[in-house]
């Protein structure tokens, strides 16, 4: 039995199982995913049954449970705790702050098992925001426990689209471990992949169409109005600056504001990543999901490899909506994969 046997990892704000699966993938057990969305559990167990999805509020989740439940012990140096909390409140992207406000300092309660157990690794990923506002976001006490309990880690802001993953997504990362060595993020990849190298060879859907060989390659339905603004729209690039003088078509909120919400309506290019993947991609007023050559956005499914799941990868949610926003939340599989044979790495060399 190999040595990388003995790591094992609790996945905090696990939503339907991006960093679970990325771990998995590096061959690294998860012994659960804690959340408290019922909507993420049918997506969660389906995919990841070897893990216990515990479907609890982490602020009323007792810091003893797992010690009660599932045998995981203090200062377990091959225990890994992973705390990717909602990022909505410190986000760039517009959203309603108050509606968020009681998700945002969740790494506060995330550092109360950490101090609890003591892992030998943590890792936490979230939007720039949570760095910006340390005092605000918990941060600060987050570095301080780090610092006087002896972990030693990296942390820094970074575009996963450096590091293999097919989107311009820029994130926080940070990994920790009190195990002997200090440890280092992964290293970025050599190549940076392209639109064009994951979605162009899907098959040709339209707008409120389905595919029957790939079930979850639907597109979102299209009113009139937004069908001839697409139509309008420059193939592989495309912004809505194209019919801003149109009357029928130009939106009030937009007028005489061309550099407000520049994606808005736009196109994707093929030869450059994808914008950041967010929970509402399958519309075009959202962001710049239009597809590059098609009148359509982008499918669940060309959503979801974005993301970096596998094809196979299974989403159970009630509609579409839920689907995207689930999608659109997780970390990208593939990046946690490389998180995770970092400390697979270290671990092995203690």
């Amino acid at each position: 039995m190999s040595k990388a046997s003995g790591l094992k990892t609790i996945d905090f704000f696990c939503s339907i199982g991006g960093m679970t699966e990325g771990f998995e993938n590096a061959g690294i057990k998860v012994v659960a995913g804690v959340d408290l969305d019922p909507n993420c559990k049918e997506t969660y167990e389906k995919n990841h049954p070897k893990s216990k999805f515990i479907l609890k509020d982490i602020k009323k989740l007792k810091s003893s449970y797992f010690i009660e439940n599932m045998n995981i012990k203090k200062n377990d140096d091959g225990l890994i705790m992973i705390g990717c909390s909602p990022c909505q409140h410190w986000t760039n992207i517009n959203t309603e702050k108050k509606k968020s406000e009681p998700s945002k300092n969740l790494l506060i309660d995330f550092t109360r098992f950490v101090r609890y157990y003591k892992p030998g690794y943590i890792v936490i990923e979230n939007v720039p925001g949570i760095e910006h506002n340390p005092e605000d976001s918990g941060l600060k006490n987050f570095i301080a426990f780090l610092n006087k309990n002896n972990y030693k880690y990296a942390k820094t802001i970074l575009n996963m689209s450096e590091y293999g993953v097919p989107q311009k997504r820029v994130r926080f990362v940070l990994l920790a471990t009190r195990n002997n060595n200090l440890i280092f993020l992964p290293n970025k990849a050599k190549e940076v992949k392209i639109l064009s190298d994951v979605i162009k060879e899907l098959p040709v859907i339209r707008a409120g169409s389905r595919n029957n060989k790939h079930k979850l390659h639907h597109s979102q339905k299209l009113s009139e109005n937004n069908k001839k603004r697409l139509k309008l729209t420059p193939k592989n690039g495309g912004t809505r600056i194209a019919w801003k003088d149109n009357p029928e078509l130009q939106i009030e909120a937009y007028k005489d504001r061309d550099n407000m919400f520049k994606d808005v309506y736009g196109r994707m290019k093929w030869n450059k990543p994808a914008p950041t993947i967010t929970t509402k991609f399958n519309s075009i007023s959202n962001g710049r999901f239009g597809h590059p050559t098609q009148m359509r956005a982008i499918s669940l499914l060309e959503g979801a490899l974005l993301q970096t799941f596998k094809e196979s990868y299974s989403f159970l949610g009630k509609s579409d909506s839920d689907i995207a926003k689930h999608i659109g939340n997780a970390v990208p599989p593939f990046f946690a994969e490389q998180l995770a044979k970092r400390i697979k790495s270290h671990y092995c060399q203690l």
